[in-house]
């Protein structure tokens, strides 16, 4: 039986959350990853609503992770190579502000350390890191489908030409 009282969150928002949700995934220590929406200003959105960029809200993964084998810092360090954290609004061929780079912070703790790890990062970019970083207001998961999409559609072509590439540029499983 695991101890679940010494597990944290985190939420992520780097474009596609099908992209990001199939790198966090794969990762030792973390123990869930719901793709879903956050930062928006409408109460339970949908999909087709965050679509059109008038909701606000950004596509985003939450994590669980047990903090005794991955760290929040080492969560960050994936981010940051996980996308491009100097495009506003845009990831690749994906554009709109659904797709903006955020970190939404679940405590003063985490705020902190997500600071530290831009100017970190910084060094790595030679453009200007324009990562949204704010409080988690509230978290929304998303649609059934969205729920581990890589993992059931490997050979579609988004995962094929978009998805595989990350994961075999960052030395994951595709």
């Amino acid at each position: 039986m695991s101890d679940e009282s010494n597990r944290e969150k985190a939420t992520f928002g780097g474009g596609c959350f099908w992209c990001i949700e199939a790198v966090f995934q794969q990762l030792e220590g973390v123990e869930s990853v719901v793709s879903g929406y956050a930062g928006g200003e409408n109460p339970n959105p949908t999909y087709q609503a965050v679509c059109t960029g008038s909701t606000g809200h950004t596509e985003v993964v939450q994590i669980t992770f047990n903090p005794e084998t991955i760290s929040y810092k080492e969560l960050l360090d994936v981010f940051w190579r996980a996308h491009d954290p100097t495009t506003l609004n845009r990831q690749g061929n994906d554009v709109g502000t659904q797709y903006r780079s955020a970190i939404y912070y679940l405590s003063e703790e985490q705020k902190e350390t997500a600071m530290k790890s831009v100017e970190e990062a910084q060094a790595y970019f030679p453009e200007k890191i324009v990562t949204e970083i704010a409080p988690l207001d509230v978290f929304y998961g998303g649609e059934d489908y969205h729920q581990d999409y890589y993992v059931k559609h490997k050979e579609e072509g988004y995962c094929s030409f978009v998805i595989r590439p990350k994961l075999e540029k960052l030395g994951l499983k595709s």
